[in-house]
């Protein structure tokens, strides 16, 4: 039956393509617009500025001389967008006729707190972020560059609700906790599609470069009934670079650790776009290579060797005034290592954990607007294949080595109809479907561990958003159909967002989510605990497990002058059921096994706090706190010697970040950065120590500090030399294990010690 609910979905999505009013290309129409852009504070005339006709794939951007040109463009009426980073977004409704040019010029007030930026998370299409349905939140590449961040990982910790954590000595294996909640709790997608596998969760959120980012856009709450299984701690939405005027850029950053370690960081950009602007193209490349740290001199890593090569491409082509075909493809080979004796082979040391990665990843995408845009249809496709070999284990052990495949697509299409009026207000209709398939070999046959599983989830989703400026209705759900379940399972979402003035936003949301009992990123991973192998698997009689998550929350937005002001208050609160839960270790054969179980059920709940203060472009301050509590609705027995626990493990009840940052001339920027982790509890496996302890760890506050000055050559080109420390109080773990013994998992706290860097970077 599921099956013939999505493929007639599916056809309703075909279908709609031939309804569509045809498309009336302009070729000849000598309809032509020209203008200039102004700073309307300083009267200087503002390069690259982004000026689009709403409803079509027409646009383009303004010259380094602050002018723009369109021509030949379709007649009738229209609004057009003129929008930058730090300015208040225009639009302005214009009529186009043949045989005419309209002169318009533009002056753009300065909006260093963004009000009118475009998300797409919060609903699966482009919204402005003050009227989204539910609360997105943007990391840019500013905050990438002000807190010297070469990677996904280490830029996503600058935002509230959100802790990023190491948990492996070895591997260097970290995880994104948003609202405390695991990282598998968490749906990372790349271009709104979700093919960051298990596999790719492992390591990935480390492999992904900031060359290739745009934006990352954080929707915290539970997203299943938008984006399938795992989103219910949050979605990660990584938004990689589009090509929009033509450009380069190359950089190279140099890292000294504590003890000497070097840690290099090259990249390089380079943005191609036709004259017409009917197709571009944007090219991006990192290269990274980070000896191994060992931080209490025994011999044996806290942060692994590490070496890694990044290199894609994002590119469109405008197959007409209303459709775009956009591609992306980006290749990853990373190789790490960690442990002892680092210069032999693996199977020499005493503990070893050596991963090679080798991932290609790609997408296309088809956009259509009708002439009259109240239709829009998007046919995608995303895939990725990932092979990886690797070595954990310990005692010199010949049979630790391992090798692992893994390949995820996802195929669909979204149609959006906006309707005038529907029964009390204008309205959007989204319907689409998708198919996602995942499968996974993995193979160390040393430890006879074999695992092959493949998946596939079939599903339809549809919503209806009421909207104007002051109110905003959105009821949805999503069918997902997993072929390791029985049943469909549906996750409704209710949301509802009411501005009782320009300034104000509240918002209030509930949301219903799942996991789906298959093999997750940990289990791929072998730790070492006492100089024994641990390795995870699933209970054959493993259910899905359920969540119900609300959220409530206000915005406050206001200017003072030139000083403007941003509050943000929310609440959050997340109930698990059946939540999977891993048993104490047994012995099996040499090797110490975790099954994993479904416990009895937990909760999280908390506020997080939110501001932001900016004087023009010169000064700027964002922080974010979080309190919060997480406990299992029973006593979690984790261990077969160490008491019960109702806390969750690794769950601070405070955690935080802020950035500061201030332009004291127009060639020197200084910046500063911060994140603070609170006491929180922690398992400590027995090795190093007789038995298994709950561990309650300090607390930590990193804070980083950045010079950086801007060296103008002509126009179009400029030379930034920047230096920095990171950690500046080497606020780092003080008791790790040591030897060949160790819990190589007991590991918290930030992920580096004091380093200092120094980069250079030319733009042209």
């Amino acid at each position: 039956m599921f099956r013939k609910i999505f493929f007639v979905v599916a056809l309703l999505c075909a279908a709609a393509f031939p309804a569509f009013a045809e498309i009336s290309e302009p070729d000849g129409t000598d309809a032509n617009l020209v203008g200039h852009i102004l700073d309307k504070n300083t009267g200087e005339h503002l390069p690259f500025i982004s000026v689009v006709l709403q409803g079509t794939m027409l646009g383009t951007t303004s010259d380094a001389s602050g002018h723009f040109y369109l021509k030949n463009l379709p007649e009738g009426e229209f609004i057009l967008e003129i929008s930058a980073i730090g300015y208040k977004t225009i639009a302005r409704p214009i009529t186009l006729k043949k045989g005419r040019t309209l002169e318009l010029n533009f002056h753009l007030e300065e909006e260093a707190i963004a009000l009118g930026g475009v998300v797409v998370t919060a609903s699966r299409s482009e919204t402005l972020r003050q009227l989204a349905p539910t609360l997105v939140n943007v990391v840019d590449a500013k905050v990438f560059s002000q807190t010297n961040s070469v990677n996904l990982a280490q830029g996503i910790a600058f935002q509230p609700g959100i802790r990023v954590e190491t948990n492996c000595q070895n591997c260097g294996f970290q995880q994104i906790r948003i609202n405390g909640l695991d990282g598998p709790y968490t749906q990372i997608l790349i271009d709104s599609r979700p093919v960051f596998s298990a596999l790719a969760g492992v390591y990935g959120i480390e492999q992904i470069p900031a060359s290739m980012v745009e934006r990352v856009e954080v929707m915290r709450g539970g997203g299943s009934a938008l984006f399938g299984s795992s989103a219910i701690a949050g979605t990660i939405n990584i938004i990689t670079k589009e090509p929009v005027r033509n450009f380069g850029e190359v950089g190279h950053g140099m890292t000294v650790l504590g003890n000497g370690t070097m840690d290099h960081n090259t990249s390089l950009n380079a943005s191609f776009v036709t004259d017409d602007n009917k197709a571009g193209l944007f090219l991006f490349g990192q290269s990274r290579d980070r000896g191994g740290y060992d931080a209490n001199g025994d011999g044996f890593t806290e942060l692994a060797e590490l070496q890694g090569q990044t290199l894609g491409l994002r590119s469109y082509v405008k197959t007409g005034v209303y459709s775009k075909l956009s591609f992306e493809y980006h290749h990853m080979n990373e190789y790490r290592r960690g442990g002892d004796s680092l210069g032999r082979p693996p199977h020499e040391a005493n503990i070893a954990e050596q991963i090679r990665h080798n991932i290609n990843a790609g997408s296309v995408k088809f956009d259509y607007f009708s002439p009259n845009t109240k239709h829009r249809l998007s046919v995608f496709g995303s895939a990725q294949h990932i092979a990886r070999e690797s070595y954990y284990g310990g005692g010199q052990d010949l049979n630790a080595y391992g090798s692992t495949r893994g390949m995820t697509w996802v195929g669909g299409a979204q149609y959006i109809y906006k309707m005038d009026d529907c029964l009390f207000m204008p309205a959007d209709l989204t319907v689409g479907t998708e198919i996602i398939g995942d499968y996974l070999n993995d193979t160390m046959w040393g430890y006879n561990r074999y695992t092959e599983q493949e998946v596939f989830t079939e599903s339809i989703f549809a919503q209806n958003e009421w909207k104007n400026r002051r109110w905003s209705f959105l009821i949805g759900g999503r069918l997902d159909k997993n072929s390791l379940l029985r049943n469909p399972i549906f996750s409704p979402r209710l949301n509802v967002r009411f501005n009782p003035s320009e300034k104000v936003n509240l918002r209030a949301s509930y949301s219903s989510g799942y996991r789906a009992p298959q093999v997750f990123d940990e289990d791929l991973h072998v730790a070492n605990v006492g100089g024994t192998v641990l390795m995870i698997r699933n209970s054959a009689d493993l259910r899905e497990e359920r969540s119900h998550s609300f959220t409530l929350s206000g915005d406050l937005y206001h200017q003072f002058g030139d000083w403007q002001a941003n509050l943000l208050l929310e609440g959050f609160y997340t109930h698990l059921v059946d939540v999977f839960e891993l048993g104490p270790a047994v012995v099996e054969n040499g090797v110490l096994v975790q099954e994993r179980l479904n416990g009895p059920g937990a909760w999280v709940a908390g506020v997080t706090l939110e501001t932001k203060v900016a004087y023009r472009d010169w000064f700027q301050l964002q922080a974010g706190l979080t309190w919060q509590q997480s406990r299992y609705d029973e006593l979690y027995e984790w261990s077969e010697t160490a008491p019960a626990v109702w806390e969750m493990f690794r769950t601070p009840d405070w955690y935080g970040y802020f950035t500061a940052s201030a332009q004291l001339t127009e060639a020197w920027q200084v910046a500063l950065n911060g994140t603070y982790t609170g006491s929180m509890l922690v398992q400590h496996m027995a090795g190093a120590i007789p038995e298994d302890v709950a561990e309650v760890t300090p607390d930590f506050f990193d804070l980083g500090a950045k010079v950086s000055y801007d060296l103008k050559f002509w126009e179009t080109m400029n030379l930034q030399f920047n230096l920095g420390v990171q950690n500046i109080f080497n606020a780092y773990q003080q008791d790790f294990d040591e030897g060949a013994d160790r819990d190589s998992g007991y590991m918290y706290g930030p992920s580096l010690p004091r380093n200092f860097y120094l980069g250079l970077r030319l733009m042209f």
